[in-house]
């Protein structure tokens, strides 16, 4: 914010609900005096016009009803209001008046009075032009170095320049590569006119050009350009200035070379005649408006720009030399000459705030009131010392990235996911093939403790899950209003999903519009994606899961699966998962073993999982607290391999295909090109089988798409397979090594790095970059290993031996008594000792490298 205001010397505002622009204002003697005092016309959208001469009786006096000489509603809005010599035969200022299908020229006059009301104004129509086109903006001025008249150039919003001399319309050209209009000014030392194209280039066209260039006659131009009547119209000059501009002046002072200002939006650019930048300033704000007004010391240009700050700042040249603070944003200032008052800034903002100011020095500023002297109480600010000592010491302490969440929310975010399916199941037709598809009823709950506004809330679950609907809406929510919702979701796809977690997101903003995010887990039931079906005994893949409490009766474990009977003791429980194998859950009765089963290893995943949740859910409810579950091994890394394999072979499949259908359209835009040539020439020349060979190049690139398309499908599929796998692997080498939460989020982020799995970054060279790292760092074996650099960039491997070589290694030191770990000072740990190694650093016998 200024030190210091813009002083107020006079001001009024104009009308109710009126809007006004760059063009609305101006300041001249309009009404041809002579006195050399100023009049300010003012014109607005709503098609005022109105012509003030303010006479304060005193700095800051408010507009008086004498000040305002003339004010006259025009039947169509006022775009632009220029002053001068617009009528023949006279060298008198006359008001030109901008509408948007109109040219109208007015004589301003006064009568003298002879009563109390003071003087009477009136306009008189001189000559009006009826536009053909719809105008933007206009510019004046002695086109061709005419002596003693302006003549009058209108854009209009289709790009046409409209050339009037006076009362007669002269000539129309239409710009080249034109958009959008931008501002126009003409300069009369070069007799060119100076705009801004949708380029964002500033442009300079001589009259004399525009004079003998094409007519612009709508019905006539393309059989002139056809038989070449008058010449190409071609810009004097071009500099591209990278934006958009807002104003442009052009200059010339005494003592100062002629100059052109371009206001854009963010840089203020001086121009030479020539085009070339004089200088630019860098502005770090938004600019309204400008005007370059005078030269003070030789050789430099004083000019005002206003911003969206309400600021109207003074540059000589490039440097700052005054800031006043304004009560609204100028878009559009001049200065003018009223009375004793020389160099009146007169400033309009755009709803209709009309100030005439000055710059002074006597600051407004803020004195606070004195306050009341009163004893210290020492002990009192001891206690305030300390307490403020151990809340710092407190908030040290954590080094939590994420800001703690307040006790009592703004809204919060409850997911109810029903205990039974859905009696009518809400899934599409043909879902899965083959298979009757259940649903399950997920009822969300949004109650807000302040009023909140523009409520989103989004649902999220895995693929080859669906939902009735993802997302809701809610304009507002009332404090303690509950607003619920609910979906279905159901199984959608050939192939089990990876997991049956789901994700709930609402979005909204408080009553300050400070925008805020709550959010929610939830939980599908097994009963979603499997059916109830006979145990097999027999399998390929097998795994025993031991825990450390006697063997539990399955029936209390999946209550949903197996109805219960009076002393039945359920030891075998089939599992269908849909789109997927059969899956079998064996409990021992002598041990406290239990073996899950399947024809295939990824369908072990979601019963593995299922399986130990119920296991602790089960005796958390017995009050049990030391119930632990174990795998004794070996980690099934031969069948995890294959699976990554196949996902591998995939990728490398896509990535050949998409390389074939690369060349065939390649090839056929080649063919494309010679028939058109073909077709072209005016000479007739056999085909030689272009087109026969254009139908088979397209063939092949429809067959070659298709088989694409459905390698992208398999290999979604294998990677959602890849997927329930590693998370699989994760949970047995947890169980195996006994990890922690904290180093079982480790391998979950070594893992499984990405949500998606793409060509240009895929899941094995992600997953080998992390396991690298990890067995350079917390899992090496020496500082040789620790200083290995690995490499900066990802690229698709030629083969997966390395990475099934990194994860081999992995579980051999997770084995040896490796640990985890993702501290700063893991990387100079104690290096992990092999049998038969010794703890000599130099030691080069080990084995076991990266």
């Amino acid at each position: 914010m200024s030190l210091f205001k813009a002083r107020d010397w006079w001001s009024a505002t104009l009308g109710e609900n009126e809007e006004f622009d760059q063009g609305c204002l101006s300041v001249a003697d309009v009404d041809n005096r002579g006195s050399g005092q100023d009049k300010v016309i003012v014109g607005s959208y709503s098609g005022f016009l109105r012509i003030f001469s303010p006479h304060p009786s005193k700095a800051g006096d408010g507009a008086q009803p004498e000040d305002l000489l003339l004010e006259v509603q025009l039947r169509d809005p006022i775009l632009q209001v220029e002053v001068g010599k617009f009528v023949s035969g006279t060298e008198l200022l006359h008001l030109a008046v901008l509408h948007p299908k109109k040219l109208c020229v007015y004589s301003v006059s006064g009568t003298l009075g002879n009563v109390e009301h003071g003087n009477q104004y009136q306009i008189k129509l001189m000559y009006e032009h009826n536009l053909q086109r719809t105008a933007c903006n206009m510019t004046h001025g002695p086109f061709g170095g005419v002596k003693g008249r302006d003549l009058i150039c209108i854009q209009s919003m289709d790009g046409m320049l409209m050339f009037f001399e006076q009362e007669s319309y002269a000539f129309g050209r239409y710009l080249p590569g034109f958009l959008l209009p931008g501002p126009l000014r003409y300069s009369p030392k070069t007799d060119s006119f100076i705009t801004v194209s949708s380029s964002r280039q500033v442009e300079s066209y001589k009259y004399q050009v525009l004079a003998v260039a094409t007519d612009a006659d709508a019905k006539k131009e393309m059989e002139q350009q056809k038989i070449g009547s008058g010449k190409k119209l071609l810009a004097d000059w071009i500099l591209n200035i990278g934006e958009q501009a807002l104003e442009i002046s052009v200059v010339a002072f005494n003592h100062t070379a002629f100059s052109i200002f371009v206001l854009g939006e963010r840089n203020f650019f001086c121009l030479k005649e020539n085009g070339q930048i004089r200088f630019m300033k860098k502005l770090e704000y938004s600019p309204s408006c400008s005007l370059p007004y005078c030269s003070v010391s030789e050789g430099t240009i004083n000019s005002l720009v206003g911003n969206h700050n309400n600021m109207l700042l003074v540059y000589q040249d490039v440097t700052l030399r005054w800031a006043a603070q304004l009560p609204h944003i100028p878009v559009a200032v001049k200065v003018a000459n009223f009375q004793d008052m020389k160099g009146v800034i007169v400033t309009l903002s755009d709803g209709g705030h009309l100030q005439c100011s000055y710059f002074g020095t006597d600051p407004s500023l803020f004195q606070a009131p004195k306050v009341e002297s009163r004893d210290i109480n020492y002990e009192e600010l001891d206690a305030e010392m300390k307490e403020l000592q151990r809340i710092i010491k407190e908030a040290t302490k954590t080094q939590d990235i994420l800001p703690k969440i307040e006790k009592e929310d703004d809204l919060t975010l409850l997911a109810n996911v029903s205990p039974v399916l859905d009696a009518v199941s809400q899934a599409v037709e043909g879902a899965v093939e083959g298979d009757a598809v259940p649903s399950v009823t997920v009822k969300f709950s949004i109650r807000a403790r302040l009023h909140v506004q523009k409520t989103v809330l989004s649902i999220s679950v895995s693929p080859f899950l669906a939902l009735t609907q993802d997302q809701f809406i809610f304009h507002s929510i009332e404090p303690g209003v509950s607003k619920s919702v609910s979906v279905s979701v159901f199984m959608k796809g050939n192939c089990p999903p990876a997991d049956l977690e789901g994700h709930a997101v609402v979005s909204y903003s408080t009553p300050t519009g400070v925008p805020r995010v709550a959010q929610c887990k939830f939980w599908l039931p097994l009963r979603l994606v499997c059916l109830p079906i006979q145990p097999s005994k027999a399998a390929n893949h097998k795994l025993t899961i031991d825990t450390n409490k006697p063997p539990v009766n399955l029936v209390d474990l999946f209550p949903d699966f197996v109805e219960r009977a009076d002393d039945d003791q359920v030891s075998a429980l089939g599992f269908h998962l849909l789109a997927g194998q059969k899956v079998t859950l064996l409990a021992s009765k002598t041990s406290q073993r239990y073996r899950i089963q399947s024809e295939t290893f990824e369908d072990l995943w979601l019963v593995t999982k299922e399986l130990i949740m119920r296991f602790e859910e089960y005796f958390l409810k017995q009050g049990i607290k030391d119930f632990t579950c174990s795998f004794s091994g070996p980690i099934p890394l031969q069948e995890y391999f294959e699976l990554i394999d196949q996902h591998f072979e995939l990728r490398m499949n896509t990535e050949k295909y998409e390389n074939l259908l690369t060349e065939r359209a390649v090839q056929f835009r080649a063919i494309q090109k010679l028939l058109l040539t073909r077709f072209k020439d005016k000479t007739p020349a056999p085909l030689q089988n272009l087109d026969t060979l254009l139908d088979g190049t397209y063939r092949q690139v429809v067959g070659i798409a298709d088989a694409a398309e459905e390698l992208q499908k398999s290999l979604f599929r294998t990677f959602i397979k890849l997927k329930s796998a590693t998370q699989l692997i994760i949970v047995l080498i947890g169980l195996w090594q006994k990890l922690s939460k904290d180093q079982i989020n480790i391998l979950e982020s070594t893992f499984l790095p990405l949500q998606e799995d793409g060509q240009e970054l895929g899941w094995e060279e992600s997953v080998d970059a992390a396991l690298s790292h990890l067995l350079r760092t917390c899992l090496s074996k020496s500082s040789k290993e620790q200083a290995l650099n690995l490499s900066s960039q990802l690229s698709i491997p030629k083969d997966t031996s390395k990475l099934k070589k990194h994860i081999t290694l992995l579980c051999d030191r997770l084995a040896k008594g490796g640990r985890l770990s993702l501290s700063a000072d893991s990387g100079s740990q104690q290096s992990i000792l092999m049998p038969g190694e010794t703890a000599d650093p130099q030691n080069k016998d080990g084995e076991g490298g990266i």
